[in-house]
């Protein structure tokens, strides 16, 4: 029995009807995560086979989840050759982080317009304040986390479920390079100072201050991370 069920373990995993997008989803979300941890560091090929072996599964969730992937830009399907990661260049970078400035921006508007419930603001604010919190500790992970919680709820708070959909590719798309920087950047207190700034225009229901504060946060984040790269003689990530 054992070695039945030691040959079980190993086996790639069968897509019956009812599971079959199960196993795509988790086949997405596993070599998701794995590109964006540096795992399938940038520029890298894979095999799908290979990937169907590493996730224990059949080639076709795999192949469905490389099509996702593709399509969000993370990877370069290669007839014949598998999958490459793809690098980021400066110049992606840059038009990615123009998208990012305006549709944040966007969402910090309609957040501000369409007012937010007590427990909303709260969420907001508890983000804010972990972040306090992080650089007290000259803690820059914890930092990070935090920061990407708070731009996570402030998308979701602008209630447009396509713009929450197209910063959540940007960013991923750009993660590696927030990563290299984040050791090499000055201590991000003005960042915190932002996001209380659009909290606050948020609570007030002034729009057009809300767009202002997050529109030149995310400017200013753009030039600083392509100016890190740039002084530290990386092209692409």
């Amino acid at each position: 029995m054992a070695s039945a069920s030691a040959a079980q373990a190993s086996a790639p995993l069968e897509e019956p009807a009812t599971g079959a997008v199960n196993n795509t989803l988790r086949a997405y979300q596993e070599i998701r995560r794995q590109i964006l941890a540096d795992e399938m560091p940038a520029g890298s090929q894979h095999l799908e086979q290979d990937l169907a072996e590493r996730l224990k599964m059949s080639r076709t969730p795999v192949r469905e989840a490389l099509i996702r992937l593709a399509e969000e830009k993370l990877v370069e399907i290669r007839p014949r050759h598998g999958v490459r990661v793809l690098p980021i260049s400066l110049k992606d970078m840059a038009e990615i982080y123009e998208v990012l400035t305006e549709l944040e921006a966007l969402a910090a508007r309609r957040a501000a317009e369409s007012g937010l419930a007590p427990d909303e603001l709260a969420s907001l604010d508890a983000a804010v304040a972990a972040m306090d919190d992080a650089l007290q500790k000259n803690d820059l992970i914890a930092w990070s986390q935090a920061d990407a919680d708070f731009h996570a709820r402030l998308i979701a708070a602008g209630g447009n479920a396509r713009l929450e959909t197209a910063v959540r590719m940007c960013l991923d798309q750009v993660h590696r390079a927030r990563r290299y920087t984040l050791n090499l950047r000055p201590k991000p207190k003005t960042s915190n100072d932002d996001h209380r700034a659009v909290v606050a225009a948020i609570r007030a229901r002034d729009a057009t201050r809300a767009h202002t504060i997050h529109h030149r946060h995310r400017e200013q984040a753009g030039r600083l991370l392509l100016s890190l790269l740039s002084e530290n003689g990386k092209t692409e990530v």
